[in-house]
């Protein structure tokens, strides 16, 4: 069986699917290699406009790693290289100079919410169950959920969230800003709807919008205005600003002349 289903759509959107829905698409280590080698090969996709990640079924988006498999590698030697697996996977992931959105539908527990708040954005099921529930098993996040909640959340909330483990409805996923919550069963659906939107937009403005925003999280504030201020000349000198300019004063002259015709 295909654990991780990638469908490539022709408008530069691809679905990356975790399809283990017997095990509330956990991840084995298989699955989590392949997951490395399709985000690494997505960085030479020139099609590429939006990643949207989901999981099959109803259930869940992804409960973690498969602690059934991954219990047979009990040594720190072993857990290193599968964290560091998965770890160099989603910041490769966050790496991406296009949006990456998650489509939250069900729970996302342990990994699975590692997974989801490395994206960029979220959309949440009704019905979403979020935890990061490592402290139960007497662990911490390993995947760098630390460092991103911390960055969502700030540093009282994301203790408080890591130190009881607690697993979030709807309500508390909204009001920390970890996902848009939408209505049961349509979180890819309102996934699609906005990657169709922003596949709709100039591929340079979208990767010039999310290339200052990382700035902001992974470079002193002067830095971080610098690259900010070396994306903007070459968008205003490119083609898409000036055919939009060329709309605005063509509109403007049109609506010039109607308001003299009327007077």
């Amino acid at each position: 069986m295909e654990t991780l289903h990638i469908e490539k759509r022709p408008d530069g959107i691809t679905i990356l699917t975790f399809n283990r829905p017997d095990t509330m698409n956990a991840l084995d280590l298989a699955t989590m290699r392949h997951f490395a080698e399709v985000i690494e090969s997505l960085h030479t996709d020139p099609d590429l406009r939006v990643l949207v990640l989901t999981g099959q079924g109803e259930r869940a988006f992804c409960s973690g790693g498969d602690l059934v498999e991954l219990s047979q590698y009990p040594g720190e030697a072993d857990a290193l290289d599968f964290i560091t697996l998965m770890g160099d996977a989603l910041r490769r992931m966050e790496q991406l100079p296009v949006p990456v959105f998650g489509a939250i539908n069900g729970y996302a527990l342990g990994g699975g919410s590692e997974i989801a708040i490395a994206c960029d954005m979220r959309f949440a099921d009704e019905k979403v169950r979020m935890g990061f529930v490592q402290i139960r098993l007497a662990l911490t996040p390993g995947w760098g959920a630390g460092q991103r909640l911390l960055r969502l959340v700030g540093y009282s909330r994301a203790m408080d969230i890591l130190l009881h483990g607690h697993v979030m409805h709807a309500p508390e996923v909204d009001k920390l800003g970890l996902g848009k919550v939408v209505p049961t069963g349509t979180a890819l659906e309102h996934a699609l709807n906005f990657a169709v939107h922003v596949a709709e937009r100039p591929p340079d403005v979208v990767r010039g919008v999310k290339a200052l925003l990382r700035a902001g999280l992974e470079h002193p504030y002067d830095n971080a205005l610098a690259i900010e201020r070396s994306i903007f000349p070459p968008l205003w000198a490119a083609e898409p600003h000036l055919s939009a300019v060329d709309a605005f004063l063509e509109k403007q002259a049109q609506q010039q002349k109607q308001k003299e015709s009327n007077t």
